[in-house]
């Protein structure tokens, strides 16, 4: 279990992370659709996780949900690298109803989002636009290579909880565990 703090003016963060864990999750940010979604992240990437953060969500959550992504993605890179024995690439398309998303991911070394996922406005309190915020900050800090985009949707609901599921999901193919890989790289390092 990998254990990871943060504290800023703004955020008081801890996260524990498992990376080949079973699912289970314990999520306290202060922000209850973001709560939701990082209990779905958790069970459908097999990550043990538990998160608590204490933000000033009396400002709003931009800055929870982003610093909470940053820490997330520390755990993960230090959970990933040095990366070896994985399969490194990983994808998958999650459907929700009348919604389909597609998160394509390479354990890279190199941070990279394409974020092409058409949603504005509430879910609840929750501002959508935060979502990409925060899987911004989990890319970056974590070194990965993400493409989360929507095929169709109409719901809200749906599309964002459908995003955090196929990342999710991408990132449990993308490391697995496979011994044949060694260092999944014609470089020889990542």
């Amino acid at each position: 279990m990998i254990s990871k703090q943060r504290t800023t003016k703004e955020t008081e963060i801890s996260v524990e992370l498992e990376l080949h864990g079973s699912g289970k999750s314990s999520i306290d940010t202060g922000v209850g659709f973001f709560d939701h979604m990082l209990e779905a992240f958790s069970k459908h990437a097999l990550i043990d996780l538990n998160v608590s953060c204490k933000g000033d969500t009396h400002i709003d959550d931009h800055h929870s949900v982003e610093d909470v992504g940053i820490v997330i993605g520390q755990a993960l890179a230090q959970a990933i690298y040095p990366i070896e024995n994985v399969e490194r690439y990983g994808n998958a398309t999650v459907v929700m109803d009348e919604t389909a998303v597609e998160c394509d991911m390479d354990l890279s070394g190199r941070p990279y989002l394409h974020y092409e996922v058409d949603v504005n406005g509430k879910v609840g309190s929750f501002d959508t636009e935060l979502a990409e915020e925060f899987f911004h900050a989990v890319v970056l800090n974590a070194r990965i290579t993400a493409h989360i985009v929507m095929k169709r949707g109409r719901n809200k609901h749906h599309i964002l909880e459908a995003s955090f599921k196929a990342f999710a999901v991408a990132l449990r193919r993308a490391t697995a565990k496979n011994e044949r890989t060694g260092i999944p790289s014609t470089k020889g390092v990542l």
